[in-house]
């Protein structure tokens, strides 16, 4: 019987449309989903868009426009979004639907006869952008909201109000006796600590707005924004319309939301849920942010970049990998168009496209296009690449259940760059010369072999890329079901004699055009200097050498393993063997240059460029004075 699997995102304000900060979510849920349809579980992905907010009424009255069909033109654009995205989501849940008025009534009306709601007189800040009342220990200094930095607003007016301070040992204990509720644990102990400082009962209700829903004690107030949205993950799973469905899916597996409404779902909802007897969801996971080139990214501010347009210049997976790579999916992470072309380009467009390319014009060369029978594996590169591809799936599925999808990718990237160092060892193209087909069909199912796993285990991350890939193998082009990870539990699966497809590029590399030089006049020495954007293009950062060697038959190069931070190692080739042996380097913190374009020195990959100052006679490698995380950026 297959185990149920209820994921849920935040649902999306609609005063604009998202960007490519606001997608990472949804892609990082996304993955999950797929993962866990390839794992046999029921999945139910829900999101949606959170639409009975003060910034719509405002927002629509400044457009002289029907609050309703400013929701609906919304949502048209935002599904919009997610479709390019490929987001995978089961349903859309919208707080206008009349299933979703009807449950937030319903639990209103059942905390109120629980005696957790009651009326009283509110004064105090509340910030519109995010729909939040603060105290003045919650603002800056400078008495502005922390999340928006902008000032909020003054509010007096009658109100009802949730006992949520009547729950705060309950909520205290539920957290203590289930760990693993509130992830990762940095936002366990924030939640734990803000509890501790005093629970404050919070309103649940505005007078002074007409669009919203109604609450069902008191048609002159509107049910608060922060208590109708969160009511979304119980009507979205038919609460009030299909009861055996909702049995069925709560509680939820897993809350996925941004690392700023953490208070909101990790106190108040739960408090919610204990108020009218229903159980808590089991996991809520507080995801970081991302920046773009160090700023947060802001449409207001004009610091943003649009998901729709980066899909059609590079494909949804491509940016889907990316974030998904680069950024902890629990912490804070940075996207630069730099570094976007640098990742794409090493481990797209040269280790995965690399395998796919060499392997399946071999293989259509030298078995008339179709895929060979394999012989007898031999001990070596053939039991080593089958070992580690049994063992990579174990691996990613630890990671995936960790939400830690960049070192899933890792491993993934693995298997493939052991598939291309098995064909540098076994050489198909000598066994060609040779004539030896049988040893050759069985490298070159290996090869193909490899790709199974590849596209099975990256598919979560980059669907399209893995059904084209699935495609050039001659295989179905999109997955069936009984293709899932339990066909990674043994190797050789691949059915030969098939016909291959046409092979053809994936992942083309993307060349980066030289900027001309603008012109100067003589008189004027200005040759030696660059802009402060020409500087803010070059993405240095901390990274500690982990092993060094000697390049064989090169007497000044050392070969470094460097780790750059965010669980990411890189391998770069450097200059210094006659100033530095490969034991004084080890342990050191470098300064890194890491968007360099990838190289081969010597025949040898490098990812990267260490800092050296460089007089006549001696080269001292830069360091630090005192300690650094790994991956910071050196400014």
């Amino acid at each position: 019987m297959k185990e149920k699997f209820y994921l849920t995102s935040s649902i999306l304000y609609i005063h604009q449309l998202p960007h490519l900060g606001n997608s990472f979510e949804l892609i990082g849920i996304d993955a999950l989903a797929r993962y866990k349809r390839l794992a046999g579980d029921d999945v139910f992905f829900l999101t949606g868009n959170d639409e009975n907010s003060l910034n719509v009424e405002r927002k629509t009255r400044e457009l002289n426009l029907d609050p309703q069909t400013y929701c609906d033109q919304m949502a048209e654009g935002i599904k919009e979004i997610w479709q390019a995205l490929n987001i995978s989501y089961d349903d859309f849940i919208r707080t206008t639907d009349e299933r979703h008025i009807r449950t937030c009534q319903e639990l209103f009306q059942r905390a109120y006869d629980n005696d957790d709601i009651y009326k009283d007189y509110y004064k105090g800040w509340y910030c519109v952008s995010c729909e939040a009342f603060y105290t003045e220990d919650d603002l800056t200094e400078d008495k502005k909201c922390p999340t928006h930095n902008f000032e909020p607003e003054w509010v007096e007016e009658e109100n009802y109000f949730f006992r949520l301070s009547k729950y705060q040992a309950k909520l205290l204990q539920y957290i203590e006796q289930n760990p693993d509720f509130i992830q990762p644990e940095i936002r366990r102990n924030e939640m734990v600590n803000f509890i501790k400082r005093g629970l404050k009962d919070f309103s649940v209700s505005r007078a002074s707005t007409k669009w919203g829903i109604p609450t069902p004690i008191d048609p002159n107030q509107r049910i608060y924004v922060w208590f109708d949205a969160l009511i979304n993950y119980l009507s979205g799973i038919g609460y009030i319309d299909d009861k055996e469905k909702f049995a069925h899916y709560w509680p939820a597996n897993l809350h996925v939301i941004g690392k700023d409404i953490t208070r909101f779902h990790c106190i108040y909802w739960p408090a919610m849920l204990m108020s009218v007897g229903l159980p808590l969801p089991k996991t809520v996971f507080g995801h970081g942010w991302v920046h773009l080139e160090g700023e947060k990214m802001s449409k207001s501010r004009g610091i943003y970049i649009d998901p729709i347009a980066a899909v059609k210049e590079h494909g949804a997976d491509s940016i889907r990998y990316f974030l998904l790579r680069e950024v902890p999916f629990g912490g804070d992470g940075d996207f630069s168009w730099p570094k976007f072309i640098t990742r794409y380009n090493a481990d797209l467009a040269n280790d995965l496209g690399n395998l796919l390319n060499r392997t399946l014009n071999l293989a259509k060369r030298n078995f008339d296009g179709n895929i060979p029978q394999p012989a007898e594996q031999q001990e070596g590169p053939d039991t080593e690449l089958i070992e580690l591809a049994l063992n990579i799936p174990k691996r990613v599925d630890e990671c995936m259940n960790k939400l830690a999808f960049n070192n899933a990718l890792e491993a993934i990237l693995e298997l493939v760059r052991r598939g291309n160092k098995y064909i540098d060892e076994t050489a198909p193209w000598q066994l060609a010369k040779e004539g030896n087909t049988e040893r050759l069909g069985t490298v070159l199912y290996n090869c193909l072999e490899t790709l199974r796993f590849t596209a099975l285990l990256a598919s979560p991350f980059m669907p399209e890329s893995a059904n084209e890939i699935r495609r050039q193998m001659g295989l179905s082009e999109e997955f069936s079901a009984e293709e899932n990870l339990e066909n990674l539990k043994t190797w050789g699966k691949l059915p030969s004699g098939i016909p291959l497809g046409e092979p053809k590029p994936i992942f083309p590399r993307i060349q980066v055009k030289k900027e001309e030089k603008p012109e100067t006049k003589k008189e004027v020495d200005t040759e030696s200097l660059i802009t402060m954007d020409d500087f803010r293009k070059v993405d240095l950062r901390v990274a500690e050498v982990l092993s060094a060697e000697k390049v064989e038959g090169a007497d000044k190069l050392l070969k470094l393993q460097v780790d750059v931070g965010h669980n990411e190692k890189r391998q770069i080739i450097a200059g210094i063997a006659e100033h530095y042996a490969p034991d004084d380097l080890v342990g050191k913190k470098i300064i890194l240059v890491a968007n360099l374009q990838p190289a081969k020195i010597r025949g040898i990959d490098s990812y990267g460029m260490l800092l050296a100052a460089v007089s006549k006679n001696d080269v001292a490698v830069v360091t630090l004075d005192k300690d650094a995380p790994l991956g910071a950026r050196v400014r």
